[in-house]
């Protein structure tokens, strides 16, 4: 139901340096209030949980609720120290998961 996930960060920082992280999830968050043409109730299917990790510690992560609109954006920023990866997961309420990967450069 989502598509490919965005994600905009540096490839380079200095050491110690705060850097901001933004990411895009195309998915139409359905929050299961709506109904079809028909009167019958729209199921729930959102993202319920996002996680951004750095070489294996979380950086950041929260729960979803219906509530969220459709195409999740998020922006916040994580302090780097060494080189690495960036790992992102977005979990689907039909357990489907979304995982994309950024590595930084530290100089």
């Amino acid at each position: 139901m989502a598509s490919k996930p965005r994600i905009k960060l540096p490839k380079k920082a200095s050491a110690g340096e705060v850097i901001t992280i933004k990411t895009l999830i195309s998915h139409e968050m359905e929050s299961g209030q709506r109904k079809d043409k028909d009167g019958n109730a729209i199921p729930r299917q959102i993202i319920n949980k996002f996680t951004c990790a750095f070489e294996g510690a979380t950086v950041f992560e929260c729960d979803l609720d219906p509530a969220i609109s459709a195409n999740p954006f998020f922006e916040f920023t994580a302090k780097v120290n060494e080189s690495g990866t960036f790992k992102f997961t977005w979990v689907d309420d039909d357990g489907s998961v979304y995982e994309a990967e950024q590595a930084i450069e530290v100089a």
